[in-house]
Parts: C-alpha cells; sequence; structure tokens
C-alpha cells in the first residue's frame, strides 16, 4: 500500500476531470490493490493512469498508448521489472522508467539505473516520494522531447530544400548523387544566387559521412591577412594578437564536409596551401605540426576559373585538383518551369514565418514572375516573394505585391496573341492554348495555371483535336 502523508494533501480531481495533455503514467504491479492505491493518488494528482497486472499487458499498452513514465514493480512474476525496462526503452527511447523496489533488492535497482531507468524509490512507497520522482521524470521526459523537437526545427531551417522538377535541375541532382558517396573532389559553378550552397550540402547529406559536420567558408567574406589561420589554425604566439591555440574550419570539418565558396577569392599563398591538403591530405596550423586532413572538400565560384588561371590569378595545378567532378547550378531564367514550384516553396516558408494564413498568388502576378529575366536567380525571387507577403493586404499575392524592376520591368518580349474579328470561340481556344503552351516552352502544368484550367483539360484539348506539342 502507499502511505499518504499530510504534507501532500490529495485534490479533489476525479479520473473523469482528468484534463487533456496530462501526463500519462503506466503503472504495472502484479498485486491490484497495490495497483488501486497507485492510480487513485495518480488520478487526484491530475495525471492520467494506465494499470496493467503484468509485463505483457504493459508491453500491450505501451504500444497502443503514448506512455510519458512507467512505473513498475521490480520483482514480478514473468517478466521482471528489468525485462520490461529494455523491452519499453525498445518500443520507445523517450519514455521514462521509474522502478519500485521492495527492502533488500537495491543492487537490482542500482542494474535498472544502468539499463536506462530513470529512478528507483523503495516499498512500502510514500506518496511524497512517489508523486515527486514521477513529475520529474515527466518533466525530464517532457524537456528532452522540447530539445528534440527544436533540434529537428533547427535543421530544417540550416538545410533548406533544393525545389526543381525541369530538367536542368534533375541532372544537376543525377550528378551530385553519383558523386556524393565517394570523397572526390567536386567544384560547383554558377551564378551567384542559383543555389551552389544548397547542392553542396546535398552532396553532403547523400554522402558516406552525412552525420558529420558540414562546415561552410565564404572565402570572399574573409579578409585575406587571416584567411590562412581562420582555414588551418594556430597556435598560442605563432603570430602577434594569438594569445591562444585555435582550431581552422580544416579541423572543424575532420569526418565531414569542408564547402569552400567562393574559391577563386584565395590569394596565391593560401592556394599553396590548399593545394597540399589535396595531393597530400594534410595541413599545417599555422607555428604547428602536421596533421592529416580528413574532410571532403566541395568549392564554388560564380567566376570562370579557366579564365582566371588563364590570366594568372588562379593557379592550374589547384584548378584541376578541384575540377574532379564540376557541377554547373543552372540560372532561374534557364528553368522557368520551376518558378510556380519555387513561389509556393516560397510562400509556405514565408507565411509561416510571418504568422499569415496561406495566401494564392493571381495569373498576372505568375505571369511577370515567368516574364522576369531573374539576374539575381533563385535569391532574388526568393526575396521578391519574402516581399510580396510582408505586403500583401488580401489573401491574394498580385503583381502590385511585387517589386517595380520585376512588375513593370520584364526583360523579355510579352507574347501578343490577335485574333481577327469574327473568329470562333472554338478557334480562340485553339489559339490561346497554342500560344501559352509555346510560351511555356511545352509546360502543360504551367500553362494551365496561366489560363486558369486543370491540366487535364489541357490534354483533353489536345486530344480533341490531334494538336503536335510542337510547331
Amino acid at each position: 500500500m502507499v502511505h499518504d502523508s499530510p504534507n501532500f494533501p490529495p485534490s479533489p480531481l476525479s479520473e473523469t476531470e482528468v484534463p487533456p495533455g496530462a501526463t500519462t503514467i503506466l503503472v504495472v504491479d502484479d498485486e491490484a490493490s497495490h495497483l488501486e492505491s497507485i492510480e487513485k493518488i495518480l488520478q487526484r494528482e491530475g495525471m492520467r493512469a494506465l494499470t496493467a497486472p503484468n509485463g505483457r499487458t504493459a508491453l500491450e499498452l505501451a504500444r497502443r498508448h503514448r506512455i510519458h513514465v512507467v512505473l513498475t514493480d521490480l520483482m514480478m512474476p514473468g517478466t521482471s521489472g528489468i525485462e520490461l525496462l529494455r523491452a519499453v526503452k525498445e518500443i520507445s527511447p523517450d519514455t521514462e522508467v521509474v522502478v519500485m523496489t521492495a527492502y533488500g533488492t537495491v543492487e537490482a535497482a542500482v542494474q535498472a539505473m544502468r539499463e536506462g531507468a530513470y529512478d528507483f524509490i523503495e516499498k512500502p512507497l510514500k506518496r511524497v516520494t512517489l508523486v515527486k520522482s514521477l513529475k520529474k521524470a515527466a518533466e525530464r521526459w517532457l524537456l528532452l522531447t522540447e530539445n528534440r523537437t527544436l533540434k529537428r526545427e533547427l535543421k530544417r531551417l540550416r538545410h533548406r530544400e533544393i525545389v526543381g522538377n525541369s530538367h536542368a535541375m534533375r541532372r544537376v541532382l543525377d550528378i551530385a548523387t553519383q558523386a556524393a558517396p565517394s570523397m572526390a573532389t567536386v567544384l560547383v559553378l554558377g551564378e551567384s544566387g542559383t543555389g551552389k550552397e544548397l547542392i553542396a550540402r546535398f552532396i553532403h547529406d547523400q554522402s558516406a559521412r552525412p552525420t558529420g559536420p558540414f562546415v561552410a567558408v565564404n572565402c570572399a567574406a574573409i579578409p585575406e591577412s587571416i584567411l590562412e589561420a581562420e582555414l588551418f589554425g594556430h597556435e598560442k604566439g605563432a603570430f602577434t594578437g594569438a594569445i591562444a591555440r585555435r582550431e581552422g574550419r580544416f579541423a572543424k570539418a575532420a569526418g565531414g564536409t569542408l564547402f569552400l565558396d567562393e574559391i577563386a577569392e584565395l590569394s596565391a599563398s593560401v592556394q599553396v596551401k590548399l593545394l597540399r591538403v589535396l595531393q597530400e591530405g594534410e595541413f599545417e596550423p599555422i607555428g604547428g605540426d602536421t596533421q592529416r586532413a580528413d574532410v571532403r572538400i566541395v568549392a564554388a565560384t560564380n567566376r570562370d576559373l579557366r579564365a582566371e588561371v588563364a590570366a594568372g590569378r588562379f593557379r592550374e595545378d589547384l584548378f584541376y585538383r578541384l575540377n574532379v567532378i564540376a557541377i554547373t547550378a543552372p540560372p532561374l531564367r534557364t528553368r522557368r518551369e520551376d518558378i510556380p514550384l519555387l513561389v509556393d516553396h516560397f510562400l509556405g516558408v514565408y507565411c509561416a514565418k510571418n504568422g499569415r494564413p496561406r495566401l494564392e498568388t493571381s495569373r498576372v502576378l505568375l505571369q511577370a514572375l515567368m516574364d522576369y529575366d531573374w539576374p539575381g536567380n533563385v535569391r532574388e525571387l526568393e526575396n521578391a516573394i519574402e516581399r510580396a507577403v510582408v505586403l500583401c493586404k488580401t489573401t491574394v499575392l498580385t503583381e502590385e505585391d511585387l517589386p517595380d524592376v520585376i512588375a513593370q520591368g520584364s526583360n523579355l518580349t510579352p507574347n501578343v496573341l490577335s485574333i481577327p474579328v469574327g473568329t470562333s470561340l472554338d478557334e480562340v481556344e485553339r489559339k490561346l492554348i497554342r500560344e501559352t503552351l509555346r510560351h511555356t516552352r511545352g509546360d502543360k502544368s504551367l500553362a494551365a495555371q496561366l489560363l486558369g484550367i486543370s491540366t487535364r483539360t489541357i490534354y483533353r484539348k489536345l486530344d480533341e483535336v490531334g494538336w503536335e506539342e510542337t510547331d
């Protein structure tokens, strides 16, 4: 039985009054009176109590319910408390376990702690001790769950998704997927804003060491005078101001991937050191001893490295070491069919970020986005959608929510369809669909969005008249 304490008066809460979301405790004991006594205490404390007379029944309940804490007797016929502890941890690793032990079985309780139990309490149970232990176990469950959720959210924010289904993007991802499992150096080329770092992260995530660190370095953002120390580290006293030893990015990326963005900005001296890493697999911190470089290198640049080599600004031998596998991120103007997908993705991100319900897009806005030449590529599109979400006054984004340069300054000559008076409606419809498909380069899904009809309607119209997809 459980002994009450005058310092812990029972609350009048009954079983039917247990609030939603209350802590769920699974109590396991082969003594029916003991189960009943503990169940009443937990209900008075506002907790939800599930009871089981043996380990088998307890495991059935653990599979069907979300259990925060299991309170189990240690010595039971059949499945023991230790065996139940192991099985519960296999089913739900987050569930905390508190064991009850009789006098003289403390050693077994210590073993349970080693197996992963949160706490043990001795019989006969005292109500204060029981409630305190269970509440602390439940708090630990909540803390671990919140931390895990936070880590997942931070990882999601850091690892942005590559969006696109165009032939150009599929080709890029195919090459990246093939290259990822190897340790070969990858050089990602492309204009600013095309997502070169996203491709580098994709390669890391698909590699043989995805749990290792991904360390990104923007070589253009670090002053030349300290870039060498940032990359390779330094020992205490190696130079004026080096008051302590410091690890470089190569050491921090050990076991993972080092992403060197804007690689063309490296000075001649750092190029020499990087070449040694690629050739010998080792580096020297400033003022220190040689260390092994256990990193996969992915580099990126928006410059023409061959032209830089020809101009004498970049080492030819380093270029060939970096250019083992080259991937070119396509500019947005060559993958316009991905624009609706990107718009939908960024709408979801920034509506959620700004606490707004999901906004819709007008056909005019989508047309303006399709007609613009996007010199800033995906980054410019993302900024435009974020701005539109913040400034939109209704539930539908229009061209008025876009920056003027996009809404009014299309770089492309718009398609104009002239139809003589007296043309039949069927012929008008056929010409409109035909010209829209030409404008979208045969992308039927995008054409359907621009026309405000379903993709199925596009296919049906094509079948009715037997049009060729290209003229």
